[in-house]
């Protein structure tokens, strides 16, 4: 379906208002137009889906990509082909694990440029704040990155140390005139232990040195800092409900400064699918019990959380200490990138939300987090031709040879996952049919346009 004008149709499409039957005619890579399922136009060649869903591709707004400098970890063919075969279109990158960490002007110049025909759909950055970093902010946030991340905790990362309060309140008011969210990784340590006693073999262990209040001292520190500088602020990865008052509370009284995310890990796993050794789970903050899964659940239902994305963070085996087994060293992040709406669709599905909640909380939500509501994420006329067919009735078991990404390894590998996507369209090109990444990479690099106040 190369043709530069044609329509797909679907007894079930995911529009802005529902899911109905409707057709979609595609021009230029565009939406030209959307019309009821019998909707056609002589001459114009028609692929027909049935019962399938077409929905928006999804947009994750959270993902390491680790290149340049890391792409033993993955790298851009990988995760953007692994994106594609997920039915995600849009990507926006974090600052690390890359080398050199996006905290300068010309890193994200160079990170462009290793990202240039190896993107087989889009890709934007993010920028980091760091400590000393201060003079860069300026022209970070005019070079078309979609925010500032900065970490309250180490990052793993040596290049990428934590920010304090201090250094958040020089940076913010920038930070607010630019319109740009700070994104921010919450948890800030107290008396709690901070390391894994005897092997770190334990994940109770493990469970208990990042403890919940981490999660809730940080975001009270930072919808505090939010409120004071007008600053938008993103909560990424919530994993705690012991968060979920202080988001509660701060939508009620400042509509649009926070926002807040959480990961198909979250509501997948609890604490008790977790064996001991079993170091493909680790990620931080930690997957929590089961009541705390369930809690994520309803604040995504009542909206004090606002989408789901992955925090795809891969690495190869060695530094996931599999054979030892070890939680105390084992890098911390889930590699999922490639099953995420699978994931999020077999346990809403149980819970009673229908296909088109689960696309707004991973495409049309983070799409507008991003500043791209008005070209991604939804299926109108004049937005980007990004879209996805699949099947919510379909099952899968994940086997390691259906996995795009560099590494293998993933907690999910055996699971039986519902939501099969069949065809990905970037632009209204395929690139991704029948199990297989189609044709050349033709994903580009996004820039986040420069409001009137960052100018």
């Amino acid at each position: 379906m190369d043709s530069p004008t044609y329509i797909i149709r679907s007894s079930k499409v995911i529009l802005p208002d529902g899911m109905k039957p409707a057709s979609i005619r595609i021009s230029g890579g565009r939406i030209a137009d959307v019309g009821t399922s019998e909707d056609s136009v002589r001459g114009i060649p028609v692929e027909d889906f049935g019962d399938l869903i077409i929905s928006p591709g999804l947009v994750d707004t959270h993902v390491h990509i680790n290149e340049p400098g890391r792409t033993d970890w993955e790298g851009f063919e990988h995760a953007t082909r692994a994106a594609a075969g997920g039915g995600i279109t849009t990507l926006i990158e974090m600052p690390l694990n890359s080398s050199p960490v996006t905290t300068s002007t010309s890193a994200f110049a160079e990170k462009c440029r290793a990202a240039e025909g190896k993107l087989f759909v889009d890709c934007g950055f993010y920028g980091g704040l760091v400590p000393g970093n201060f003079g860069e902010l300026e022209s970070l946030m005019t070079s078309g990155v979609f925010g500032l991340k900065a970490f309250l905790i180490d990052s793993g990362i040596e290049e990428f140390p934590p920010v304090r309060e201090e250094e958040l309140r020089r940076a913010m008011p920038r930070i607010a005139e630019h319109e740009l969210p700070l994104l921010v990784h919450c948890e800030l340590t107290d008396d709690a232990p901070q390391a894994i006693r005897n092997s770190g073999h334990s994940y109770s262990e493990y469970l208990s040195s990042r403890p919940g209040k981490w999660e809730r001292d940080a975001v009270e520190l930072l919808t505090r800092l939010a409120e004071e500088y007008s600053c938008k602020v993103h909560i990424v990865h919530v994993s705690s409900s012991d968060t979920l008052p202080l988001l509660e509370r701060v939508r009620q009284t400042n509509k649009g400064l926070i926002t807040a995310e959480t990961c198909p890990h979250y509501l997948f796993w609890d604490a008790n699918d977790i064996a001991d050794g079993d170091t493909r789970f680790k990620c931080a903050p930690p997957i929590r019990d089961r009541a705390n899964r369930e809690e994520l659940w309803d604040a995504l239902k009542n909206g004090i959380l606002d989408f789901v994305v992955s925090d795809h963070s891969p690495a190869p085996p060695s530094l996931k200490c599999v054979e030892a087994g070890d939680f105390r060293n084992a890098w911390g992040g889930i590699s999922s990138l490639q099953f995420g709406l699978s994931i999020v669709w077999t346990e809403a599905r149980t819970r009673g939300f229908g296909p088109d909640k689960v696309i707004r909380w991973m495409s049309e939500q983070p799409a507008a987090f991003a500043g791209l509501g008005g070209r991604k994420g939804r299926i109108a006329p004049g937005c980007d031709a990004d879209l996805i067919v699949w099947d919510p009735n379909a099952s899968f078991v994940v086997d390691p040879s259906m996995n795009f990404h560099r590494h293998k390894l993933t907690p999910y590998v055996n699971e039986r996952l519902y939501g099969k996507v069949m065809t990905t369209f970037l632009r209204g090109s395929k690139v991704f049919e029948n199990g297989r990444v189609e044709g050349p990479q033709r994903g580009m690099v996004l820039f986040r346009k420069r409001t009137n106040k960052g100018k």
